[in-house]
């Protein structure tokens, strides 16, 4: 698990654009990560 302050892992996604996102893109700026996991469940 990350802590707060550690550096995150590097990964990329595709976001909702289609478009695919590295944290390498985002070098040098402060990066928010935020998701909740049941938001593709039914209910």
């Amino acid at each position: 698990m990350i802590k707060i302050g550690e550096q995150a892992p590097k990964f990329s996604f595709t976001n909702q654009d289609g478009a695919n996102v590295a944290l390498d893109d985002f070098s040098g700026k402060y990066v928010l990560m935020w998701w909740y996991p049941k938001a593709d469940t039914p209910g």
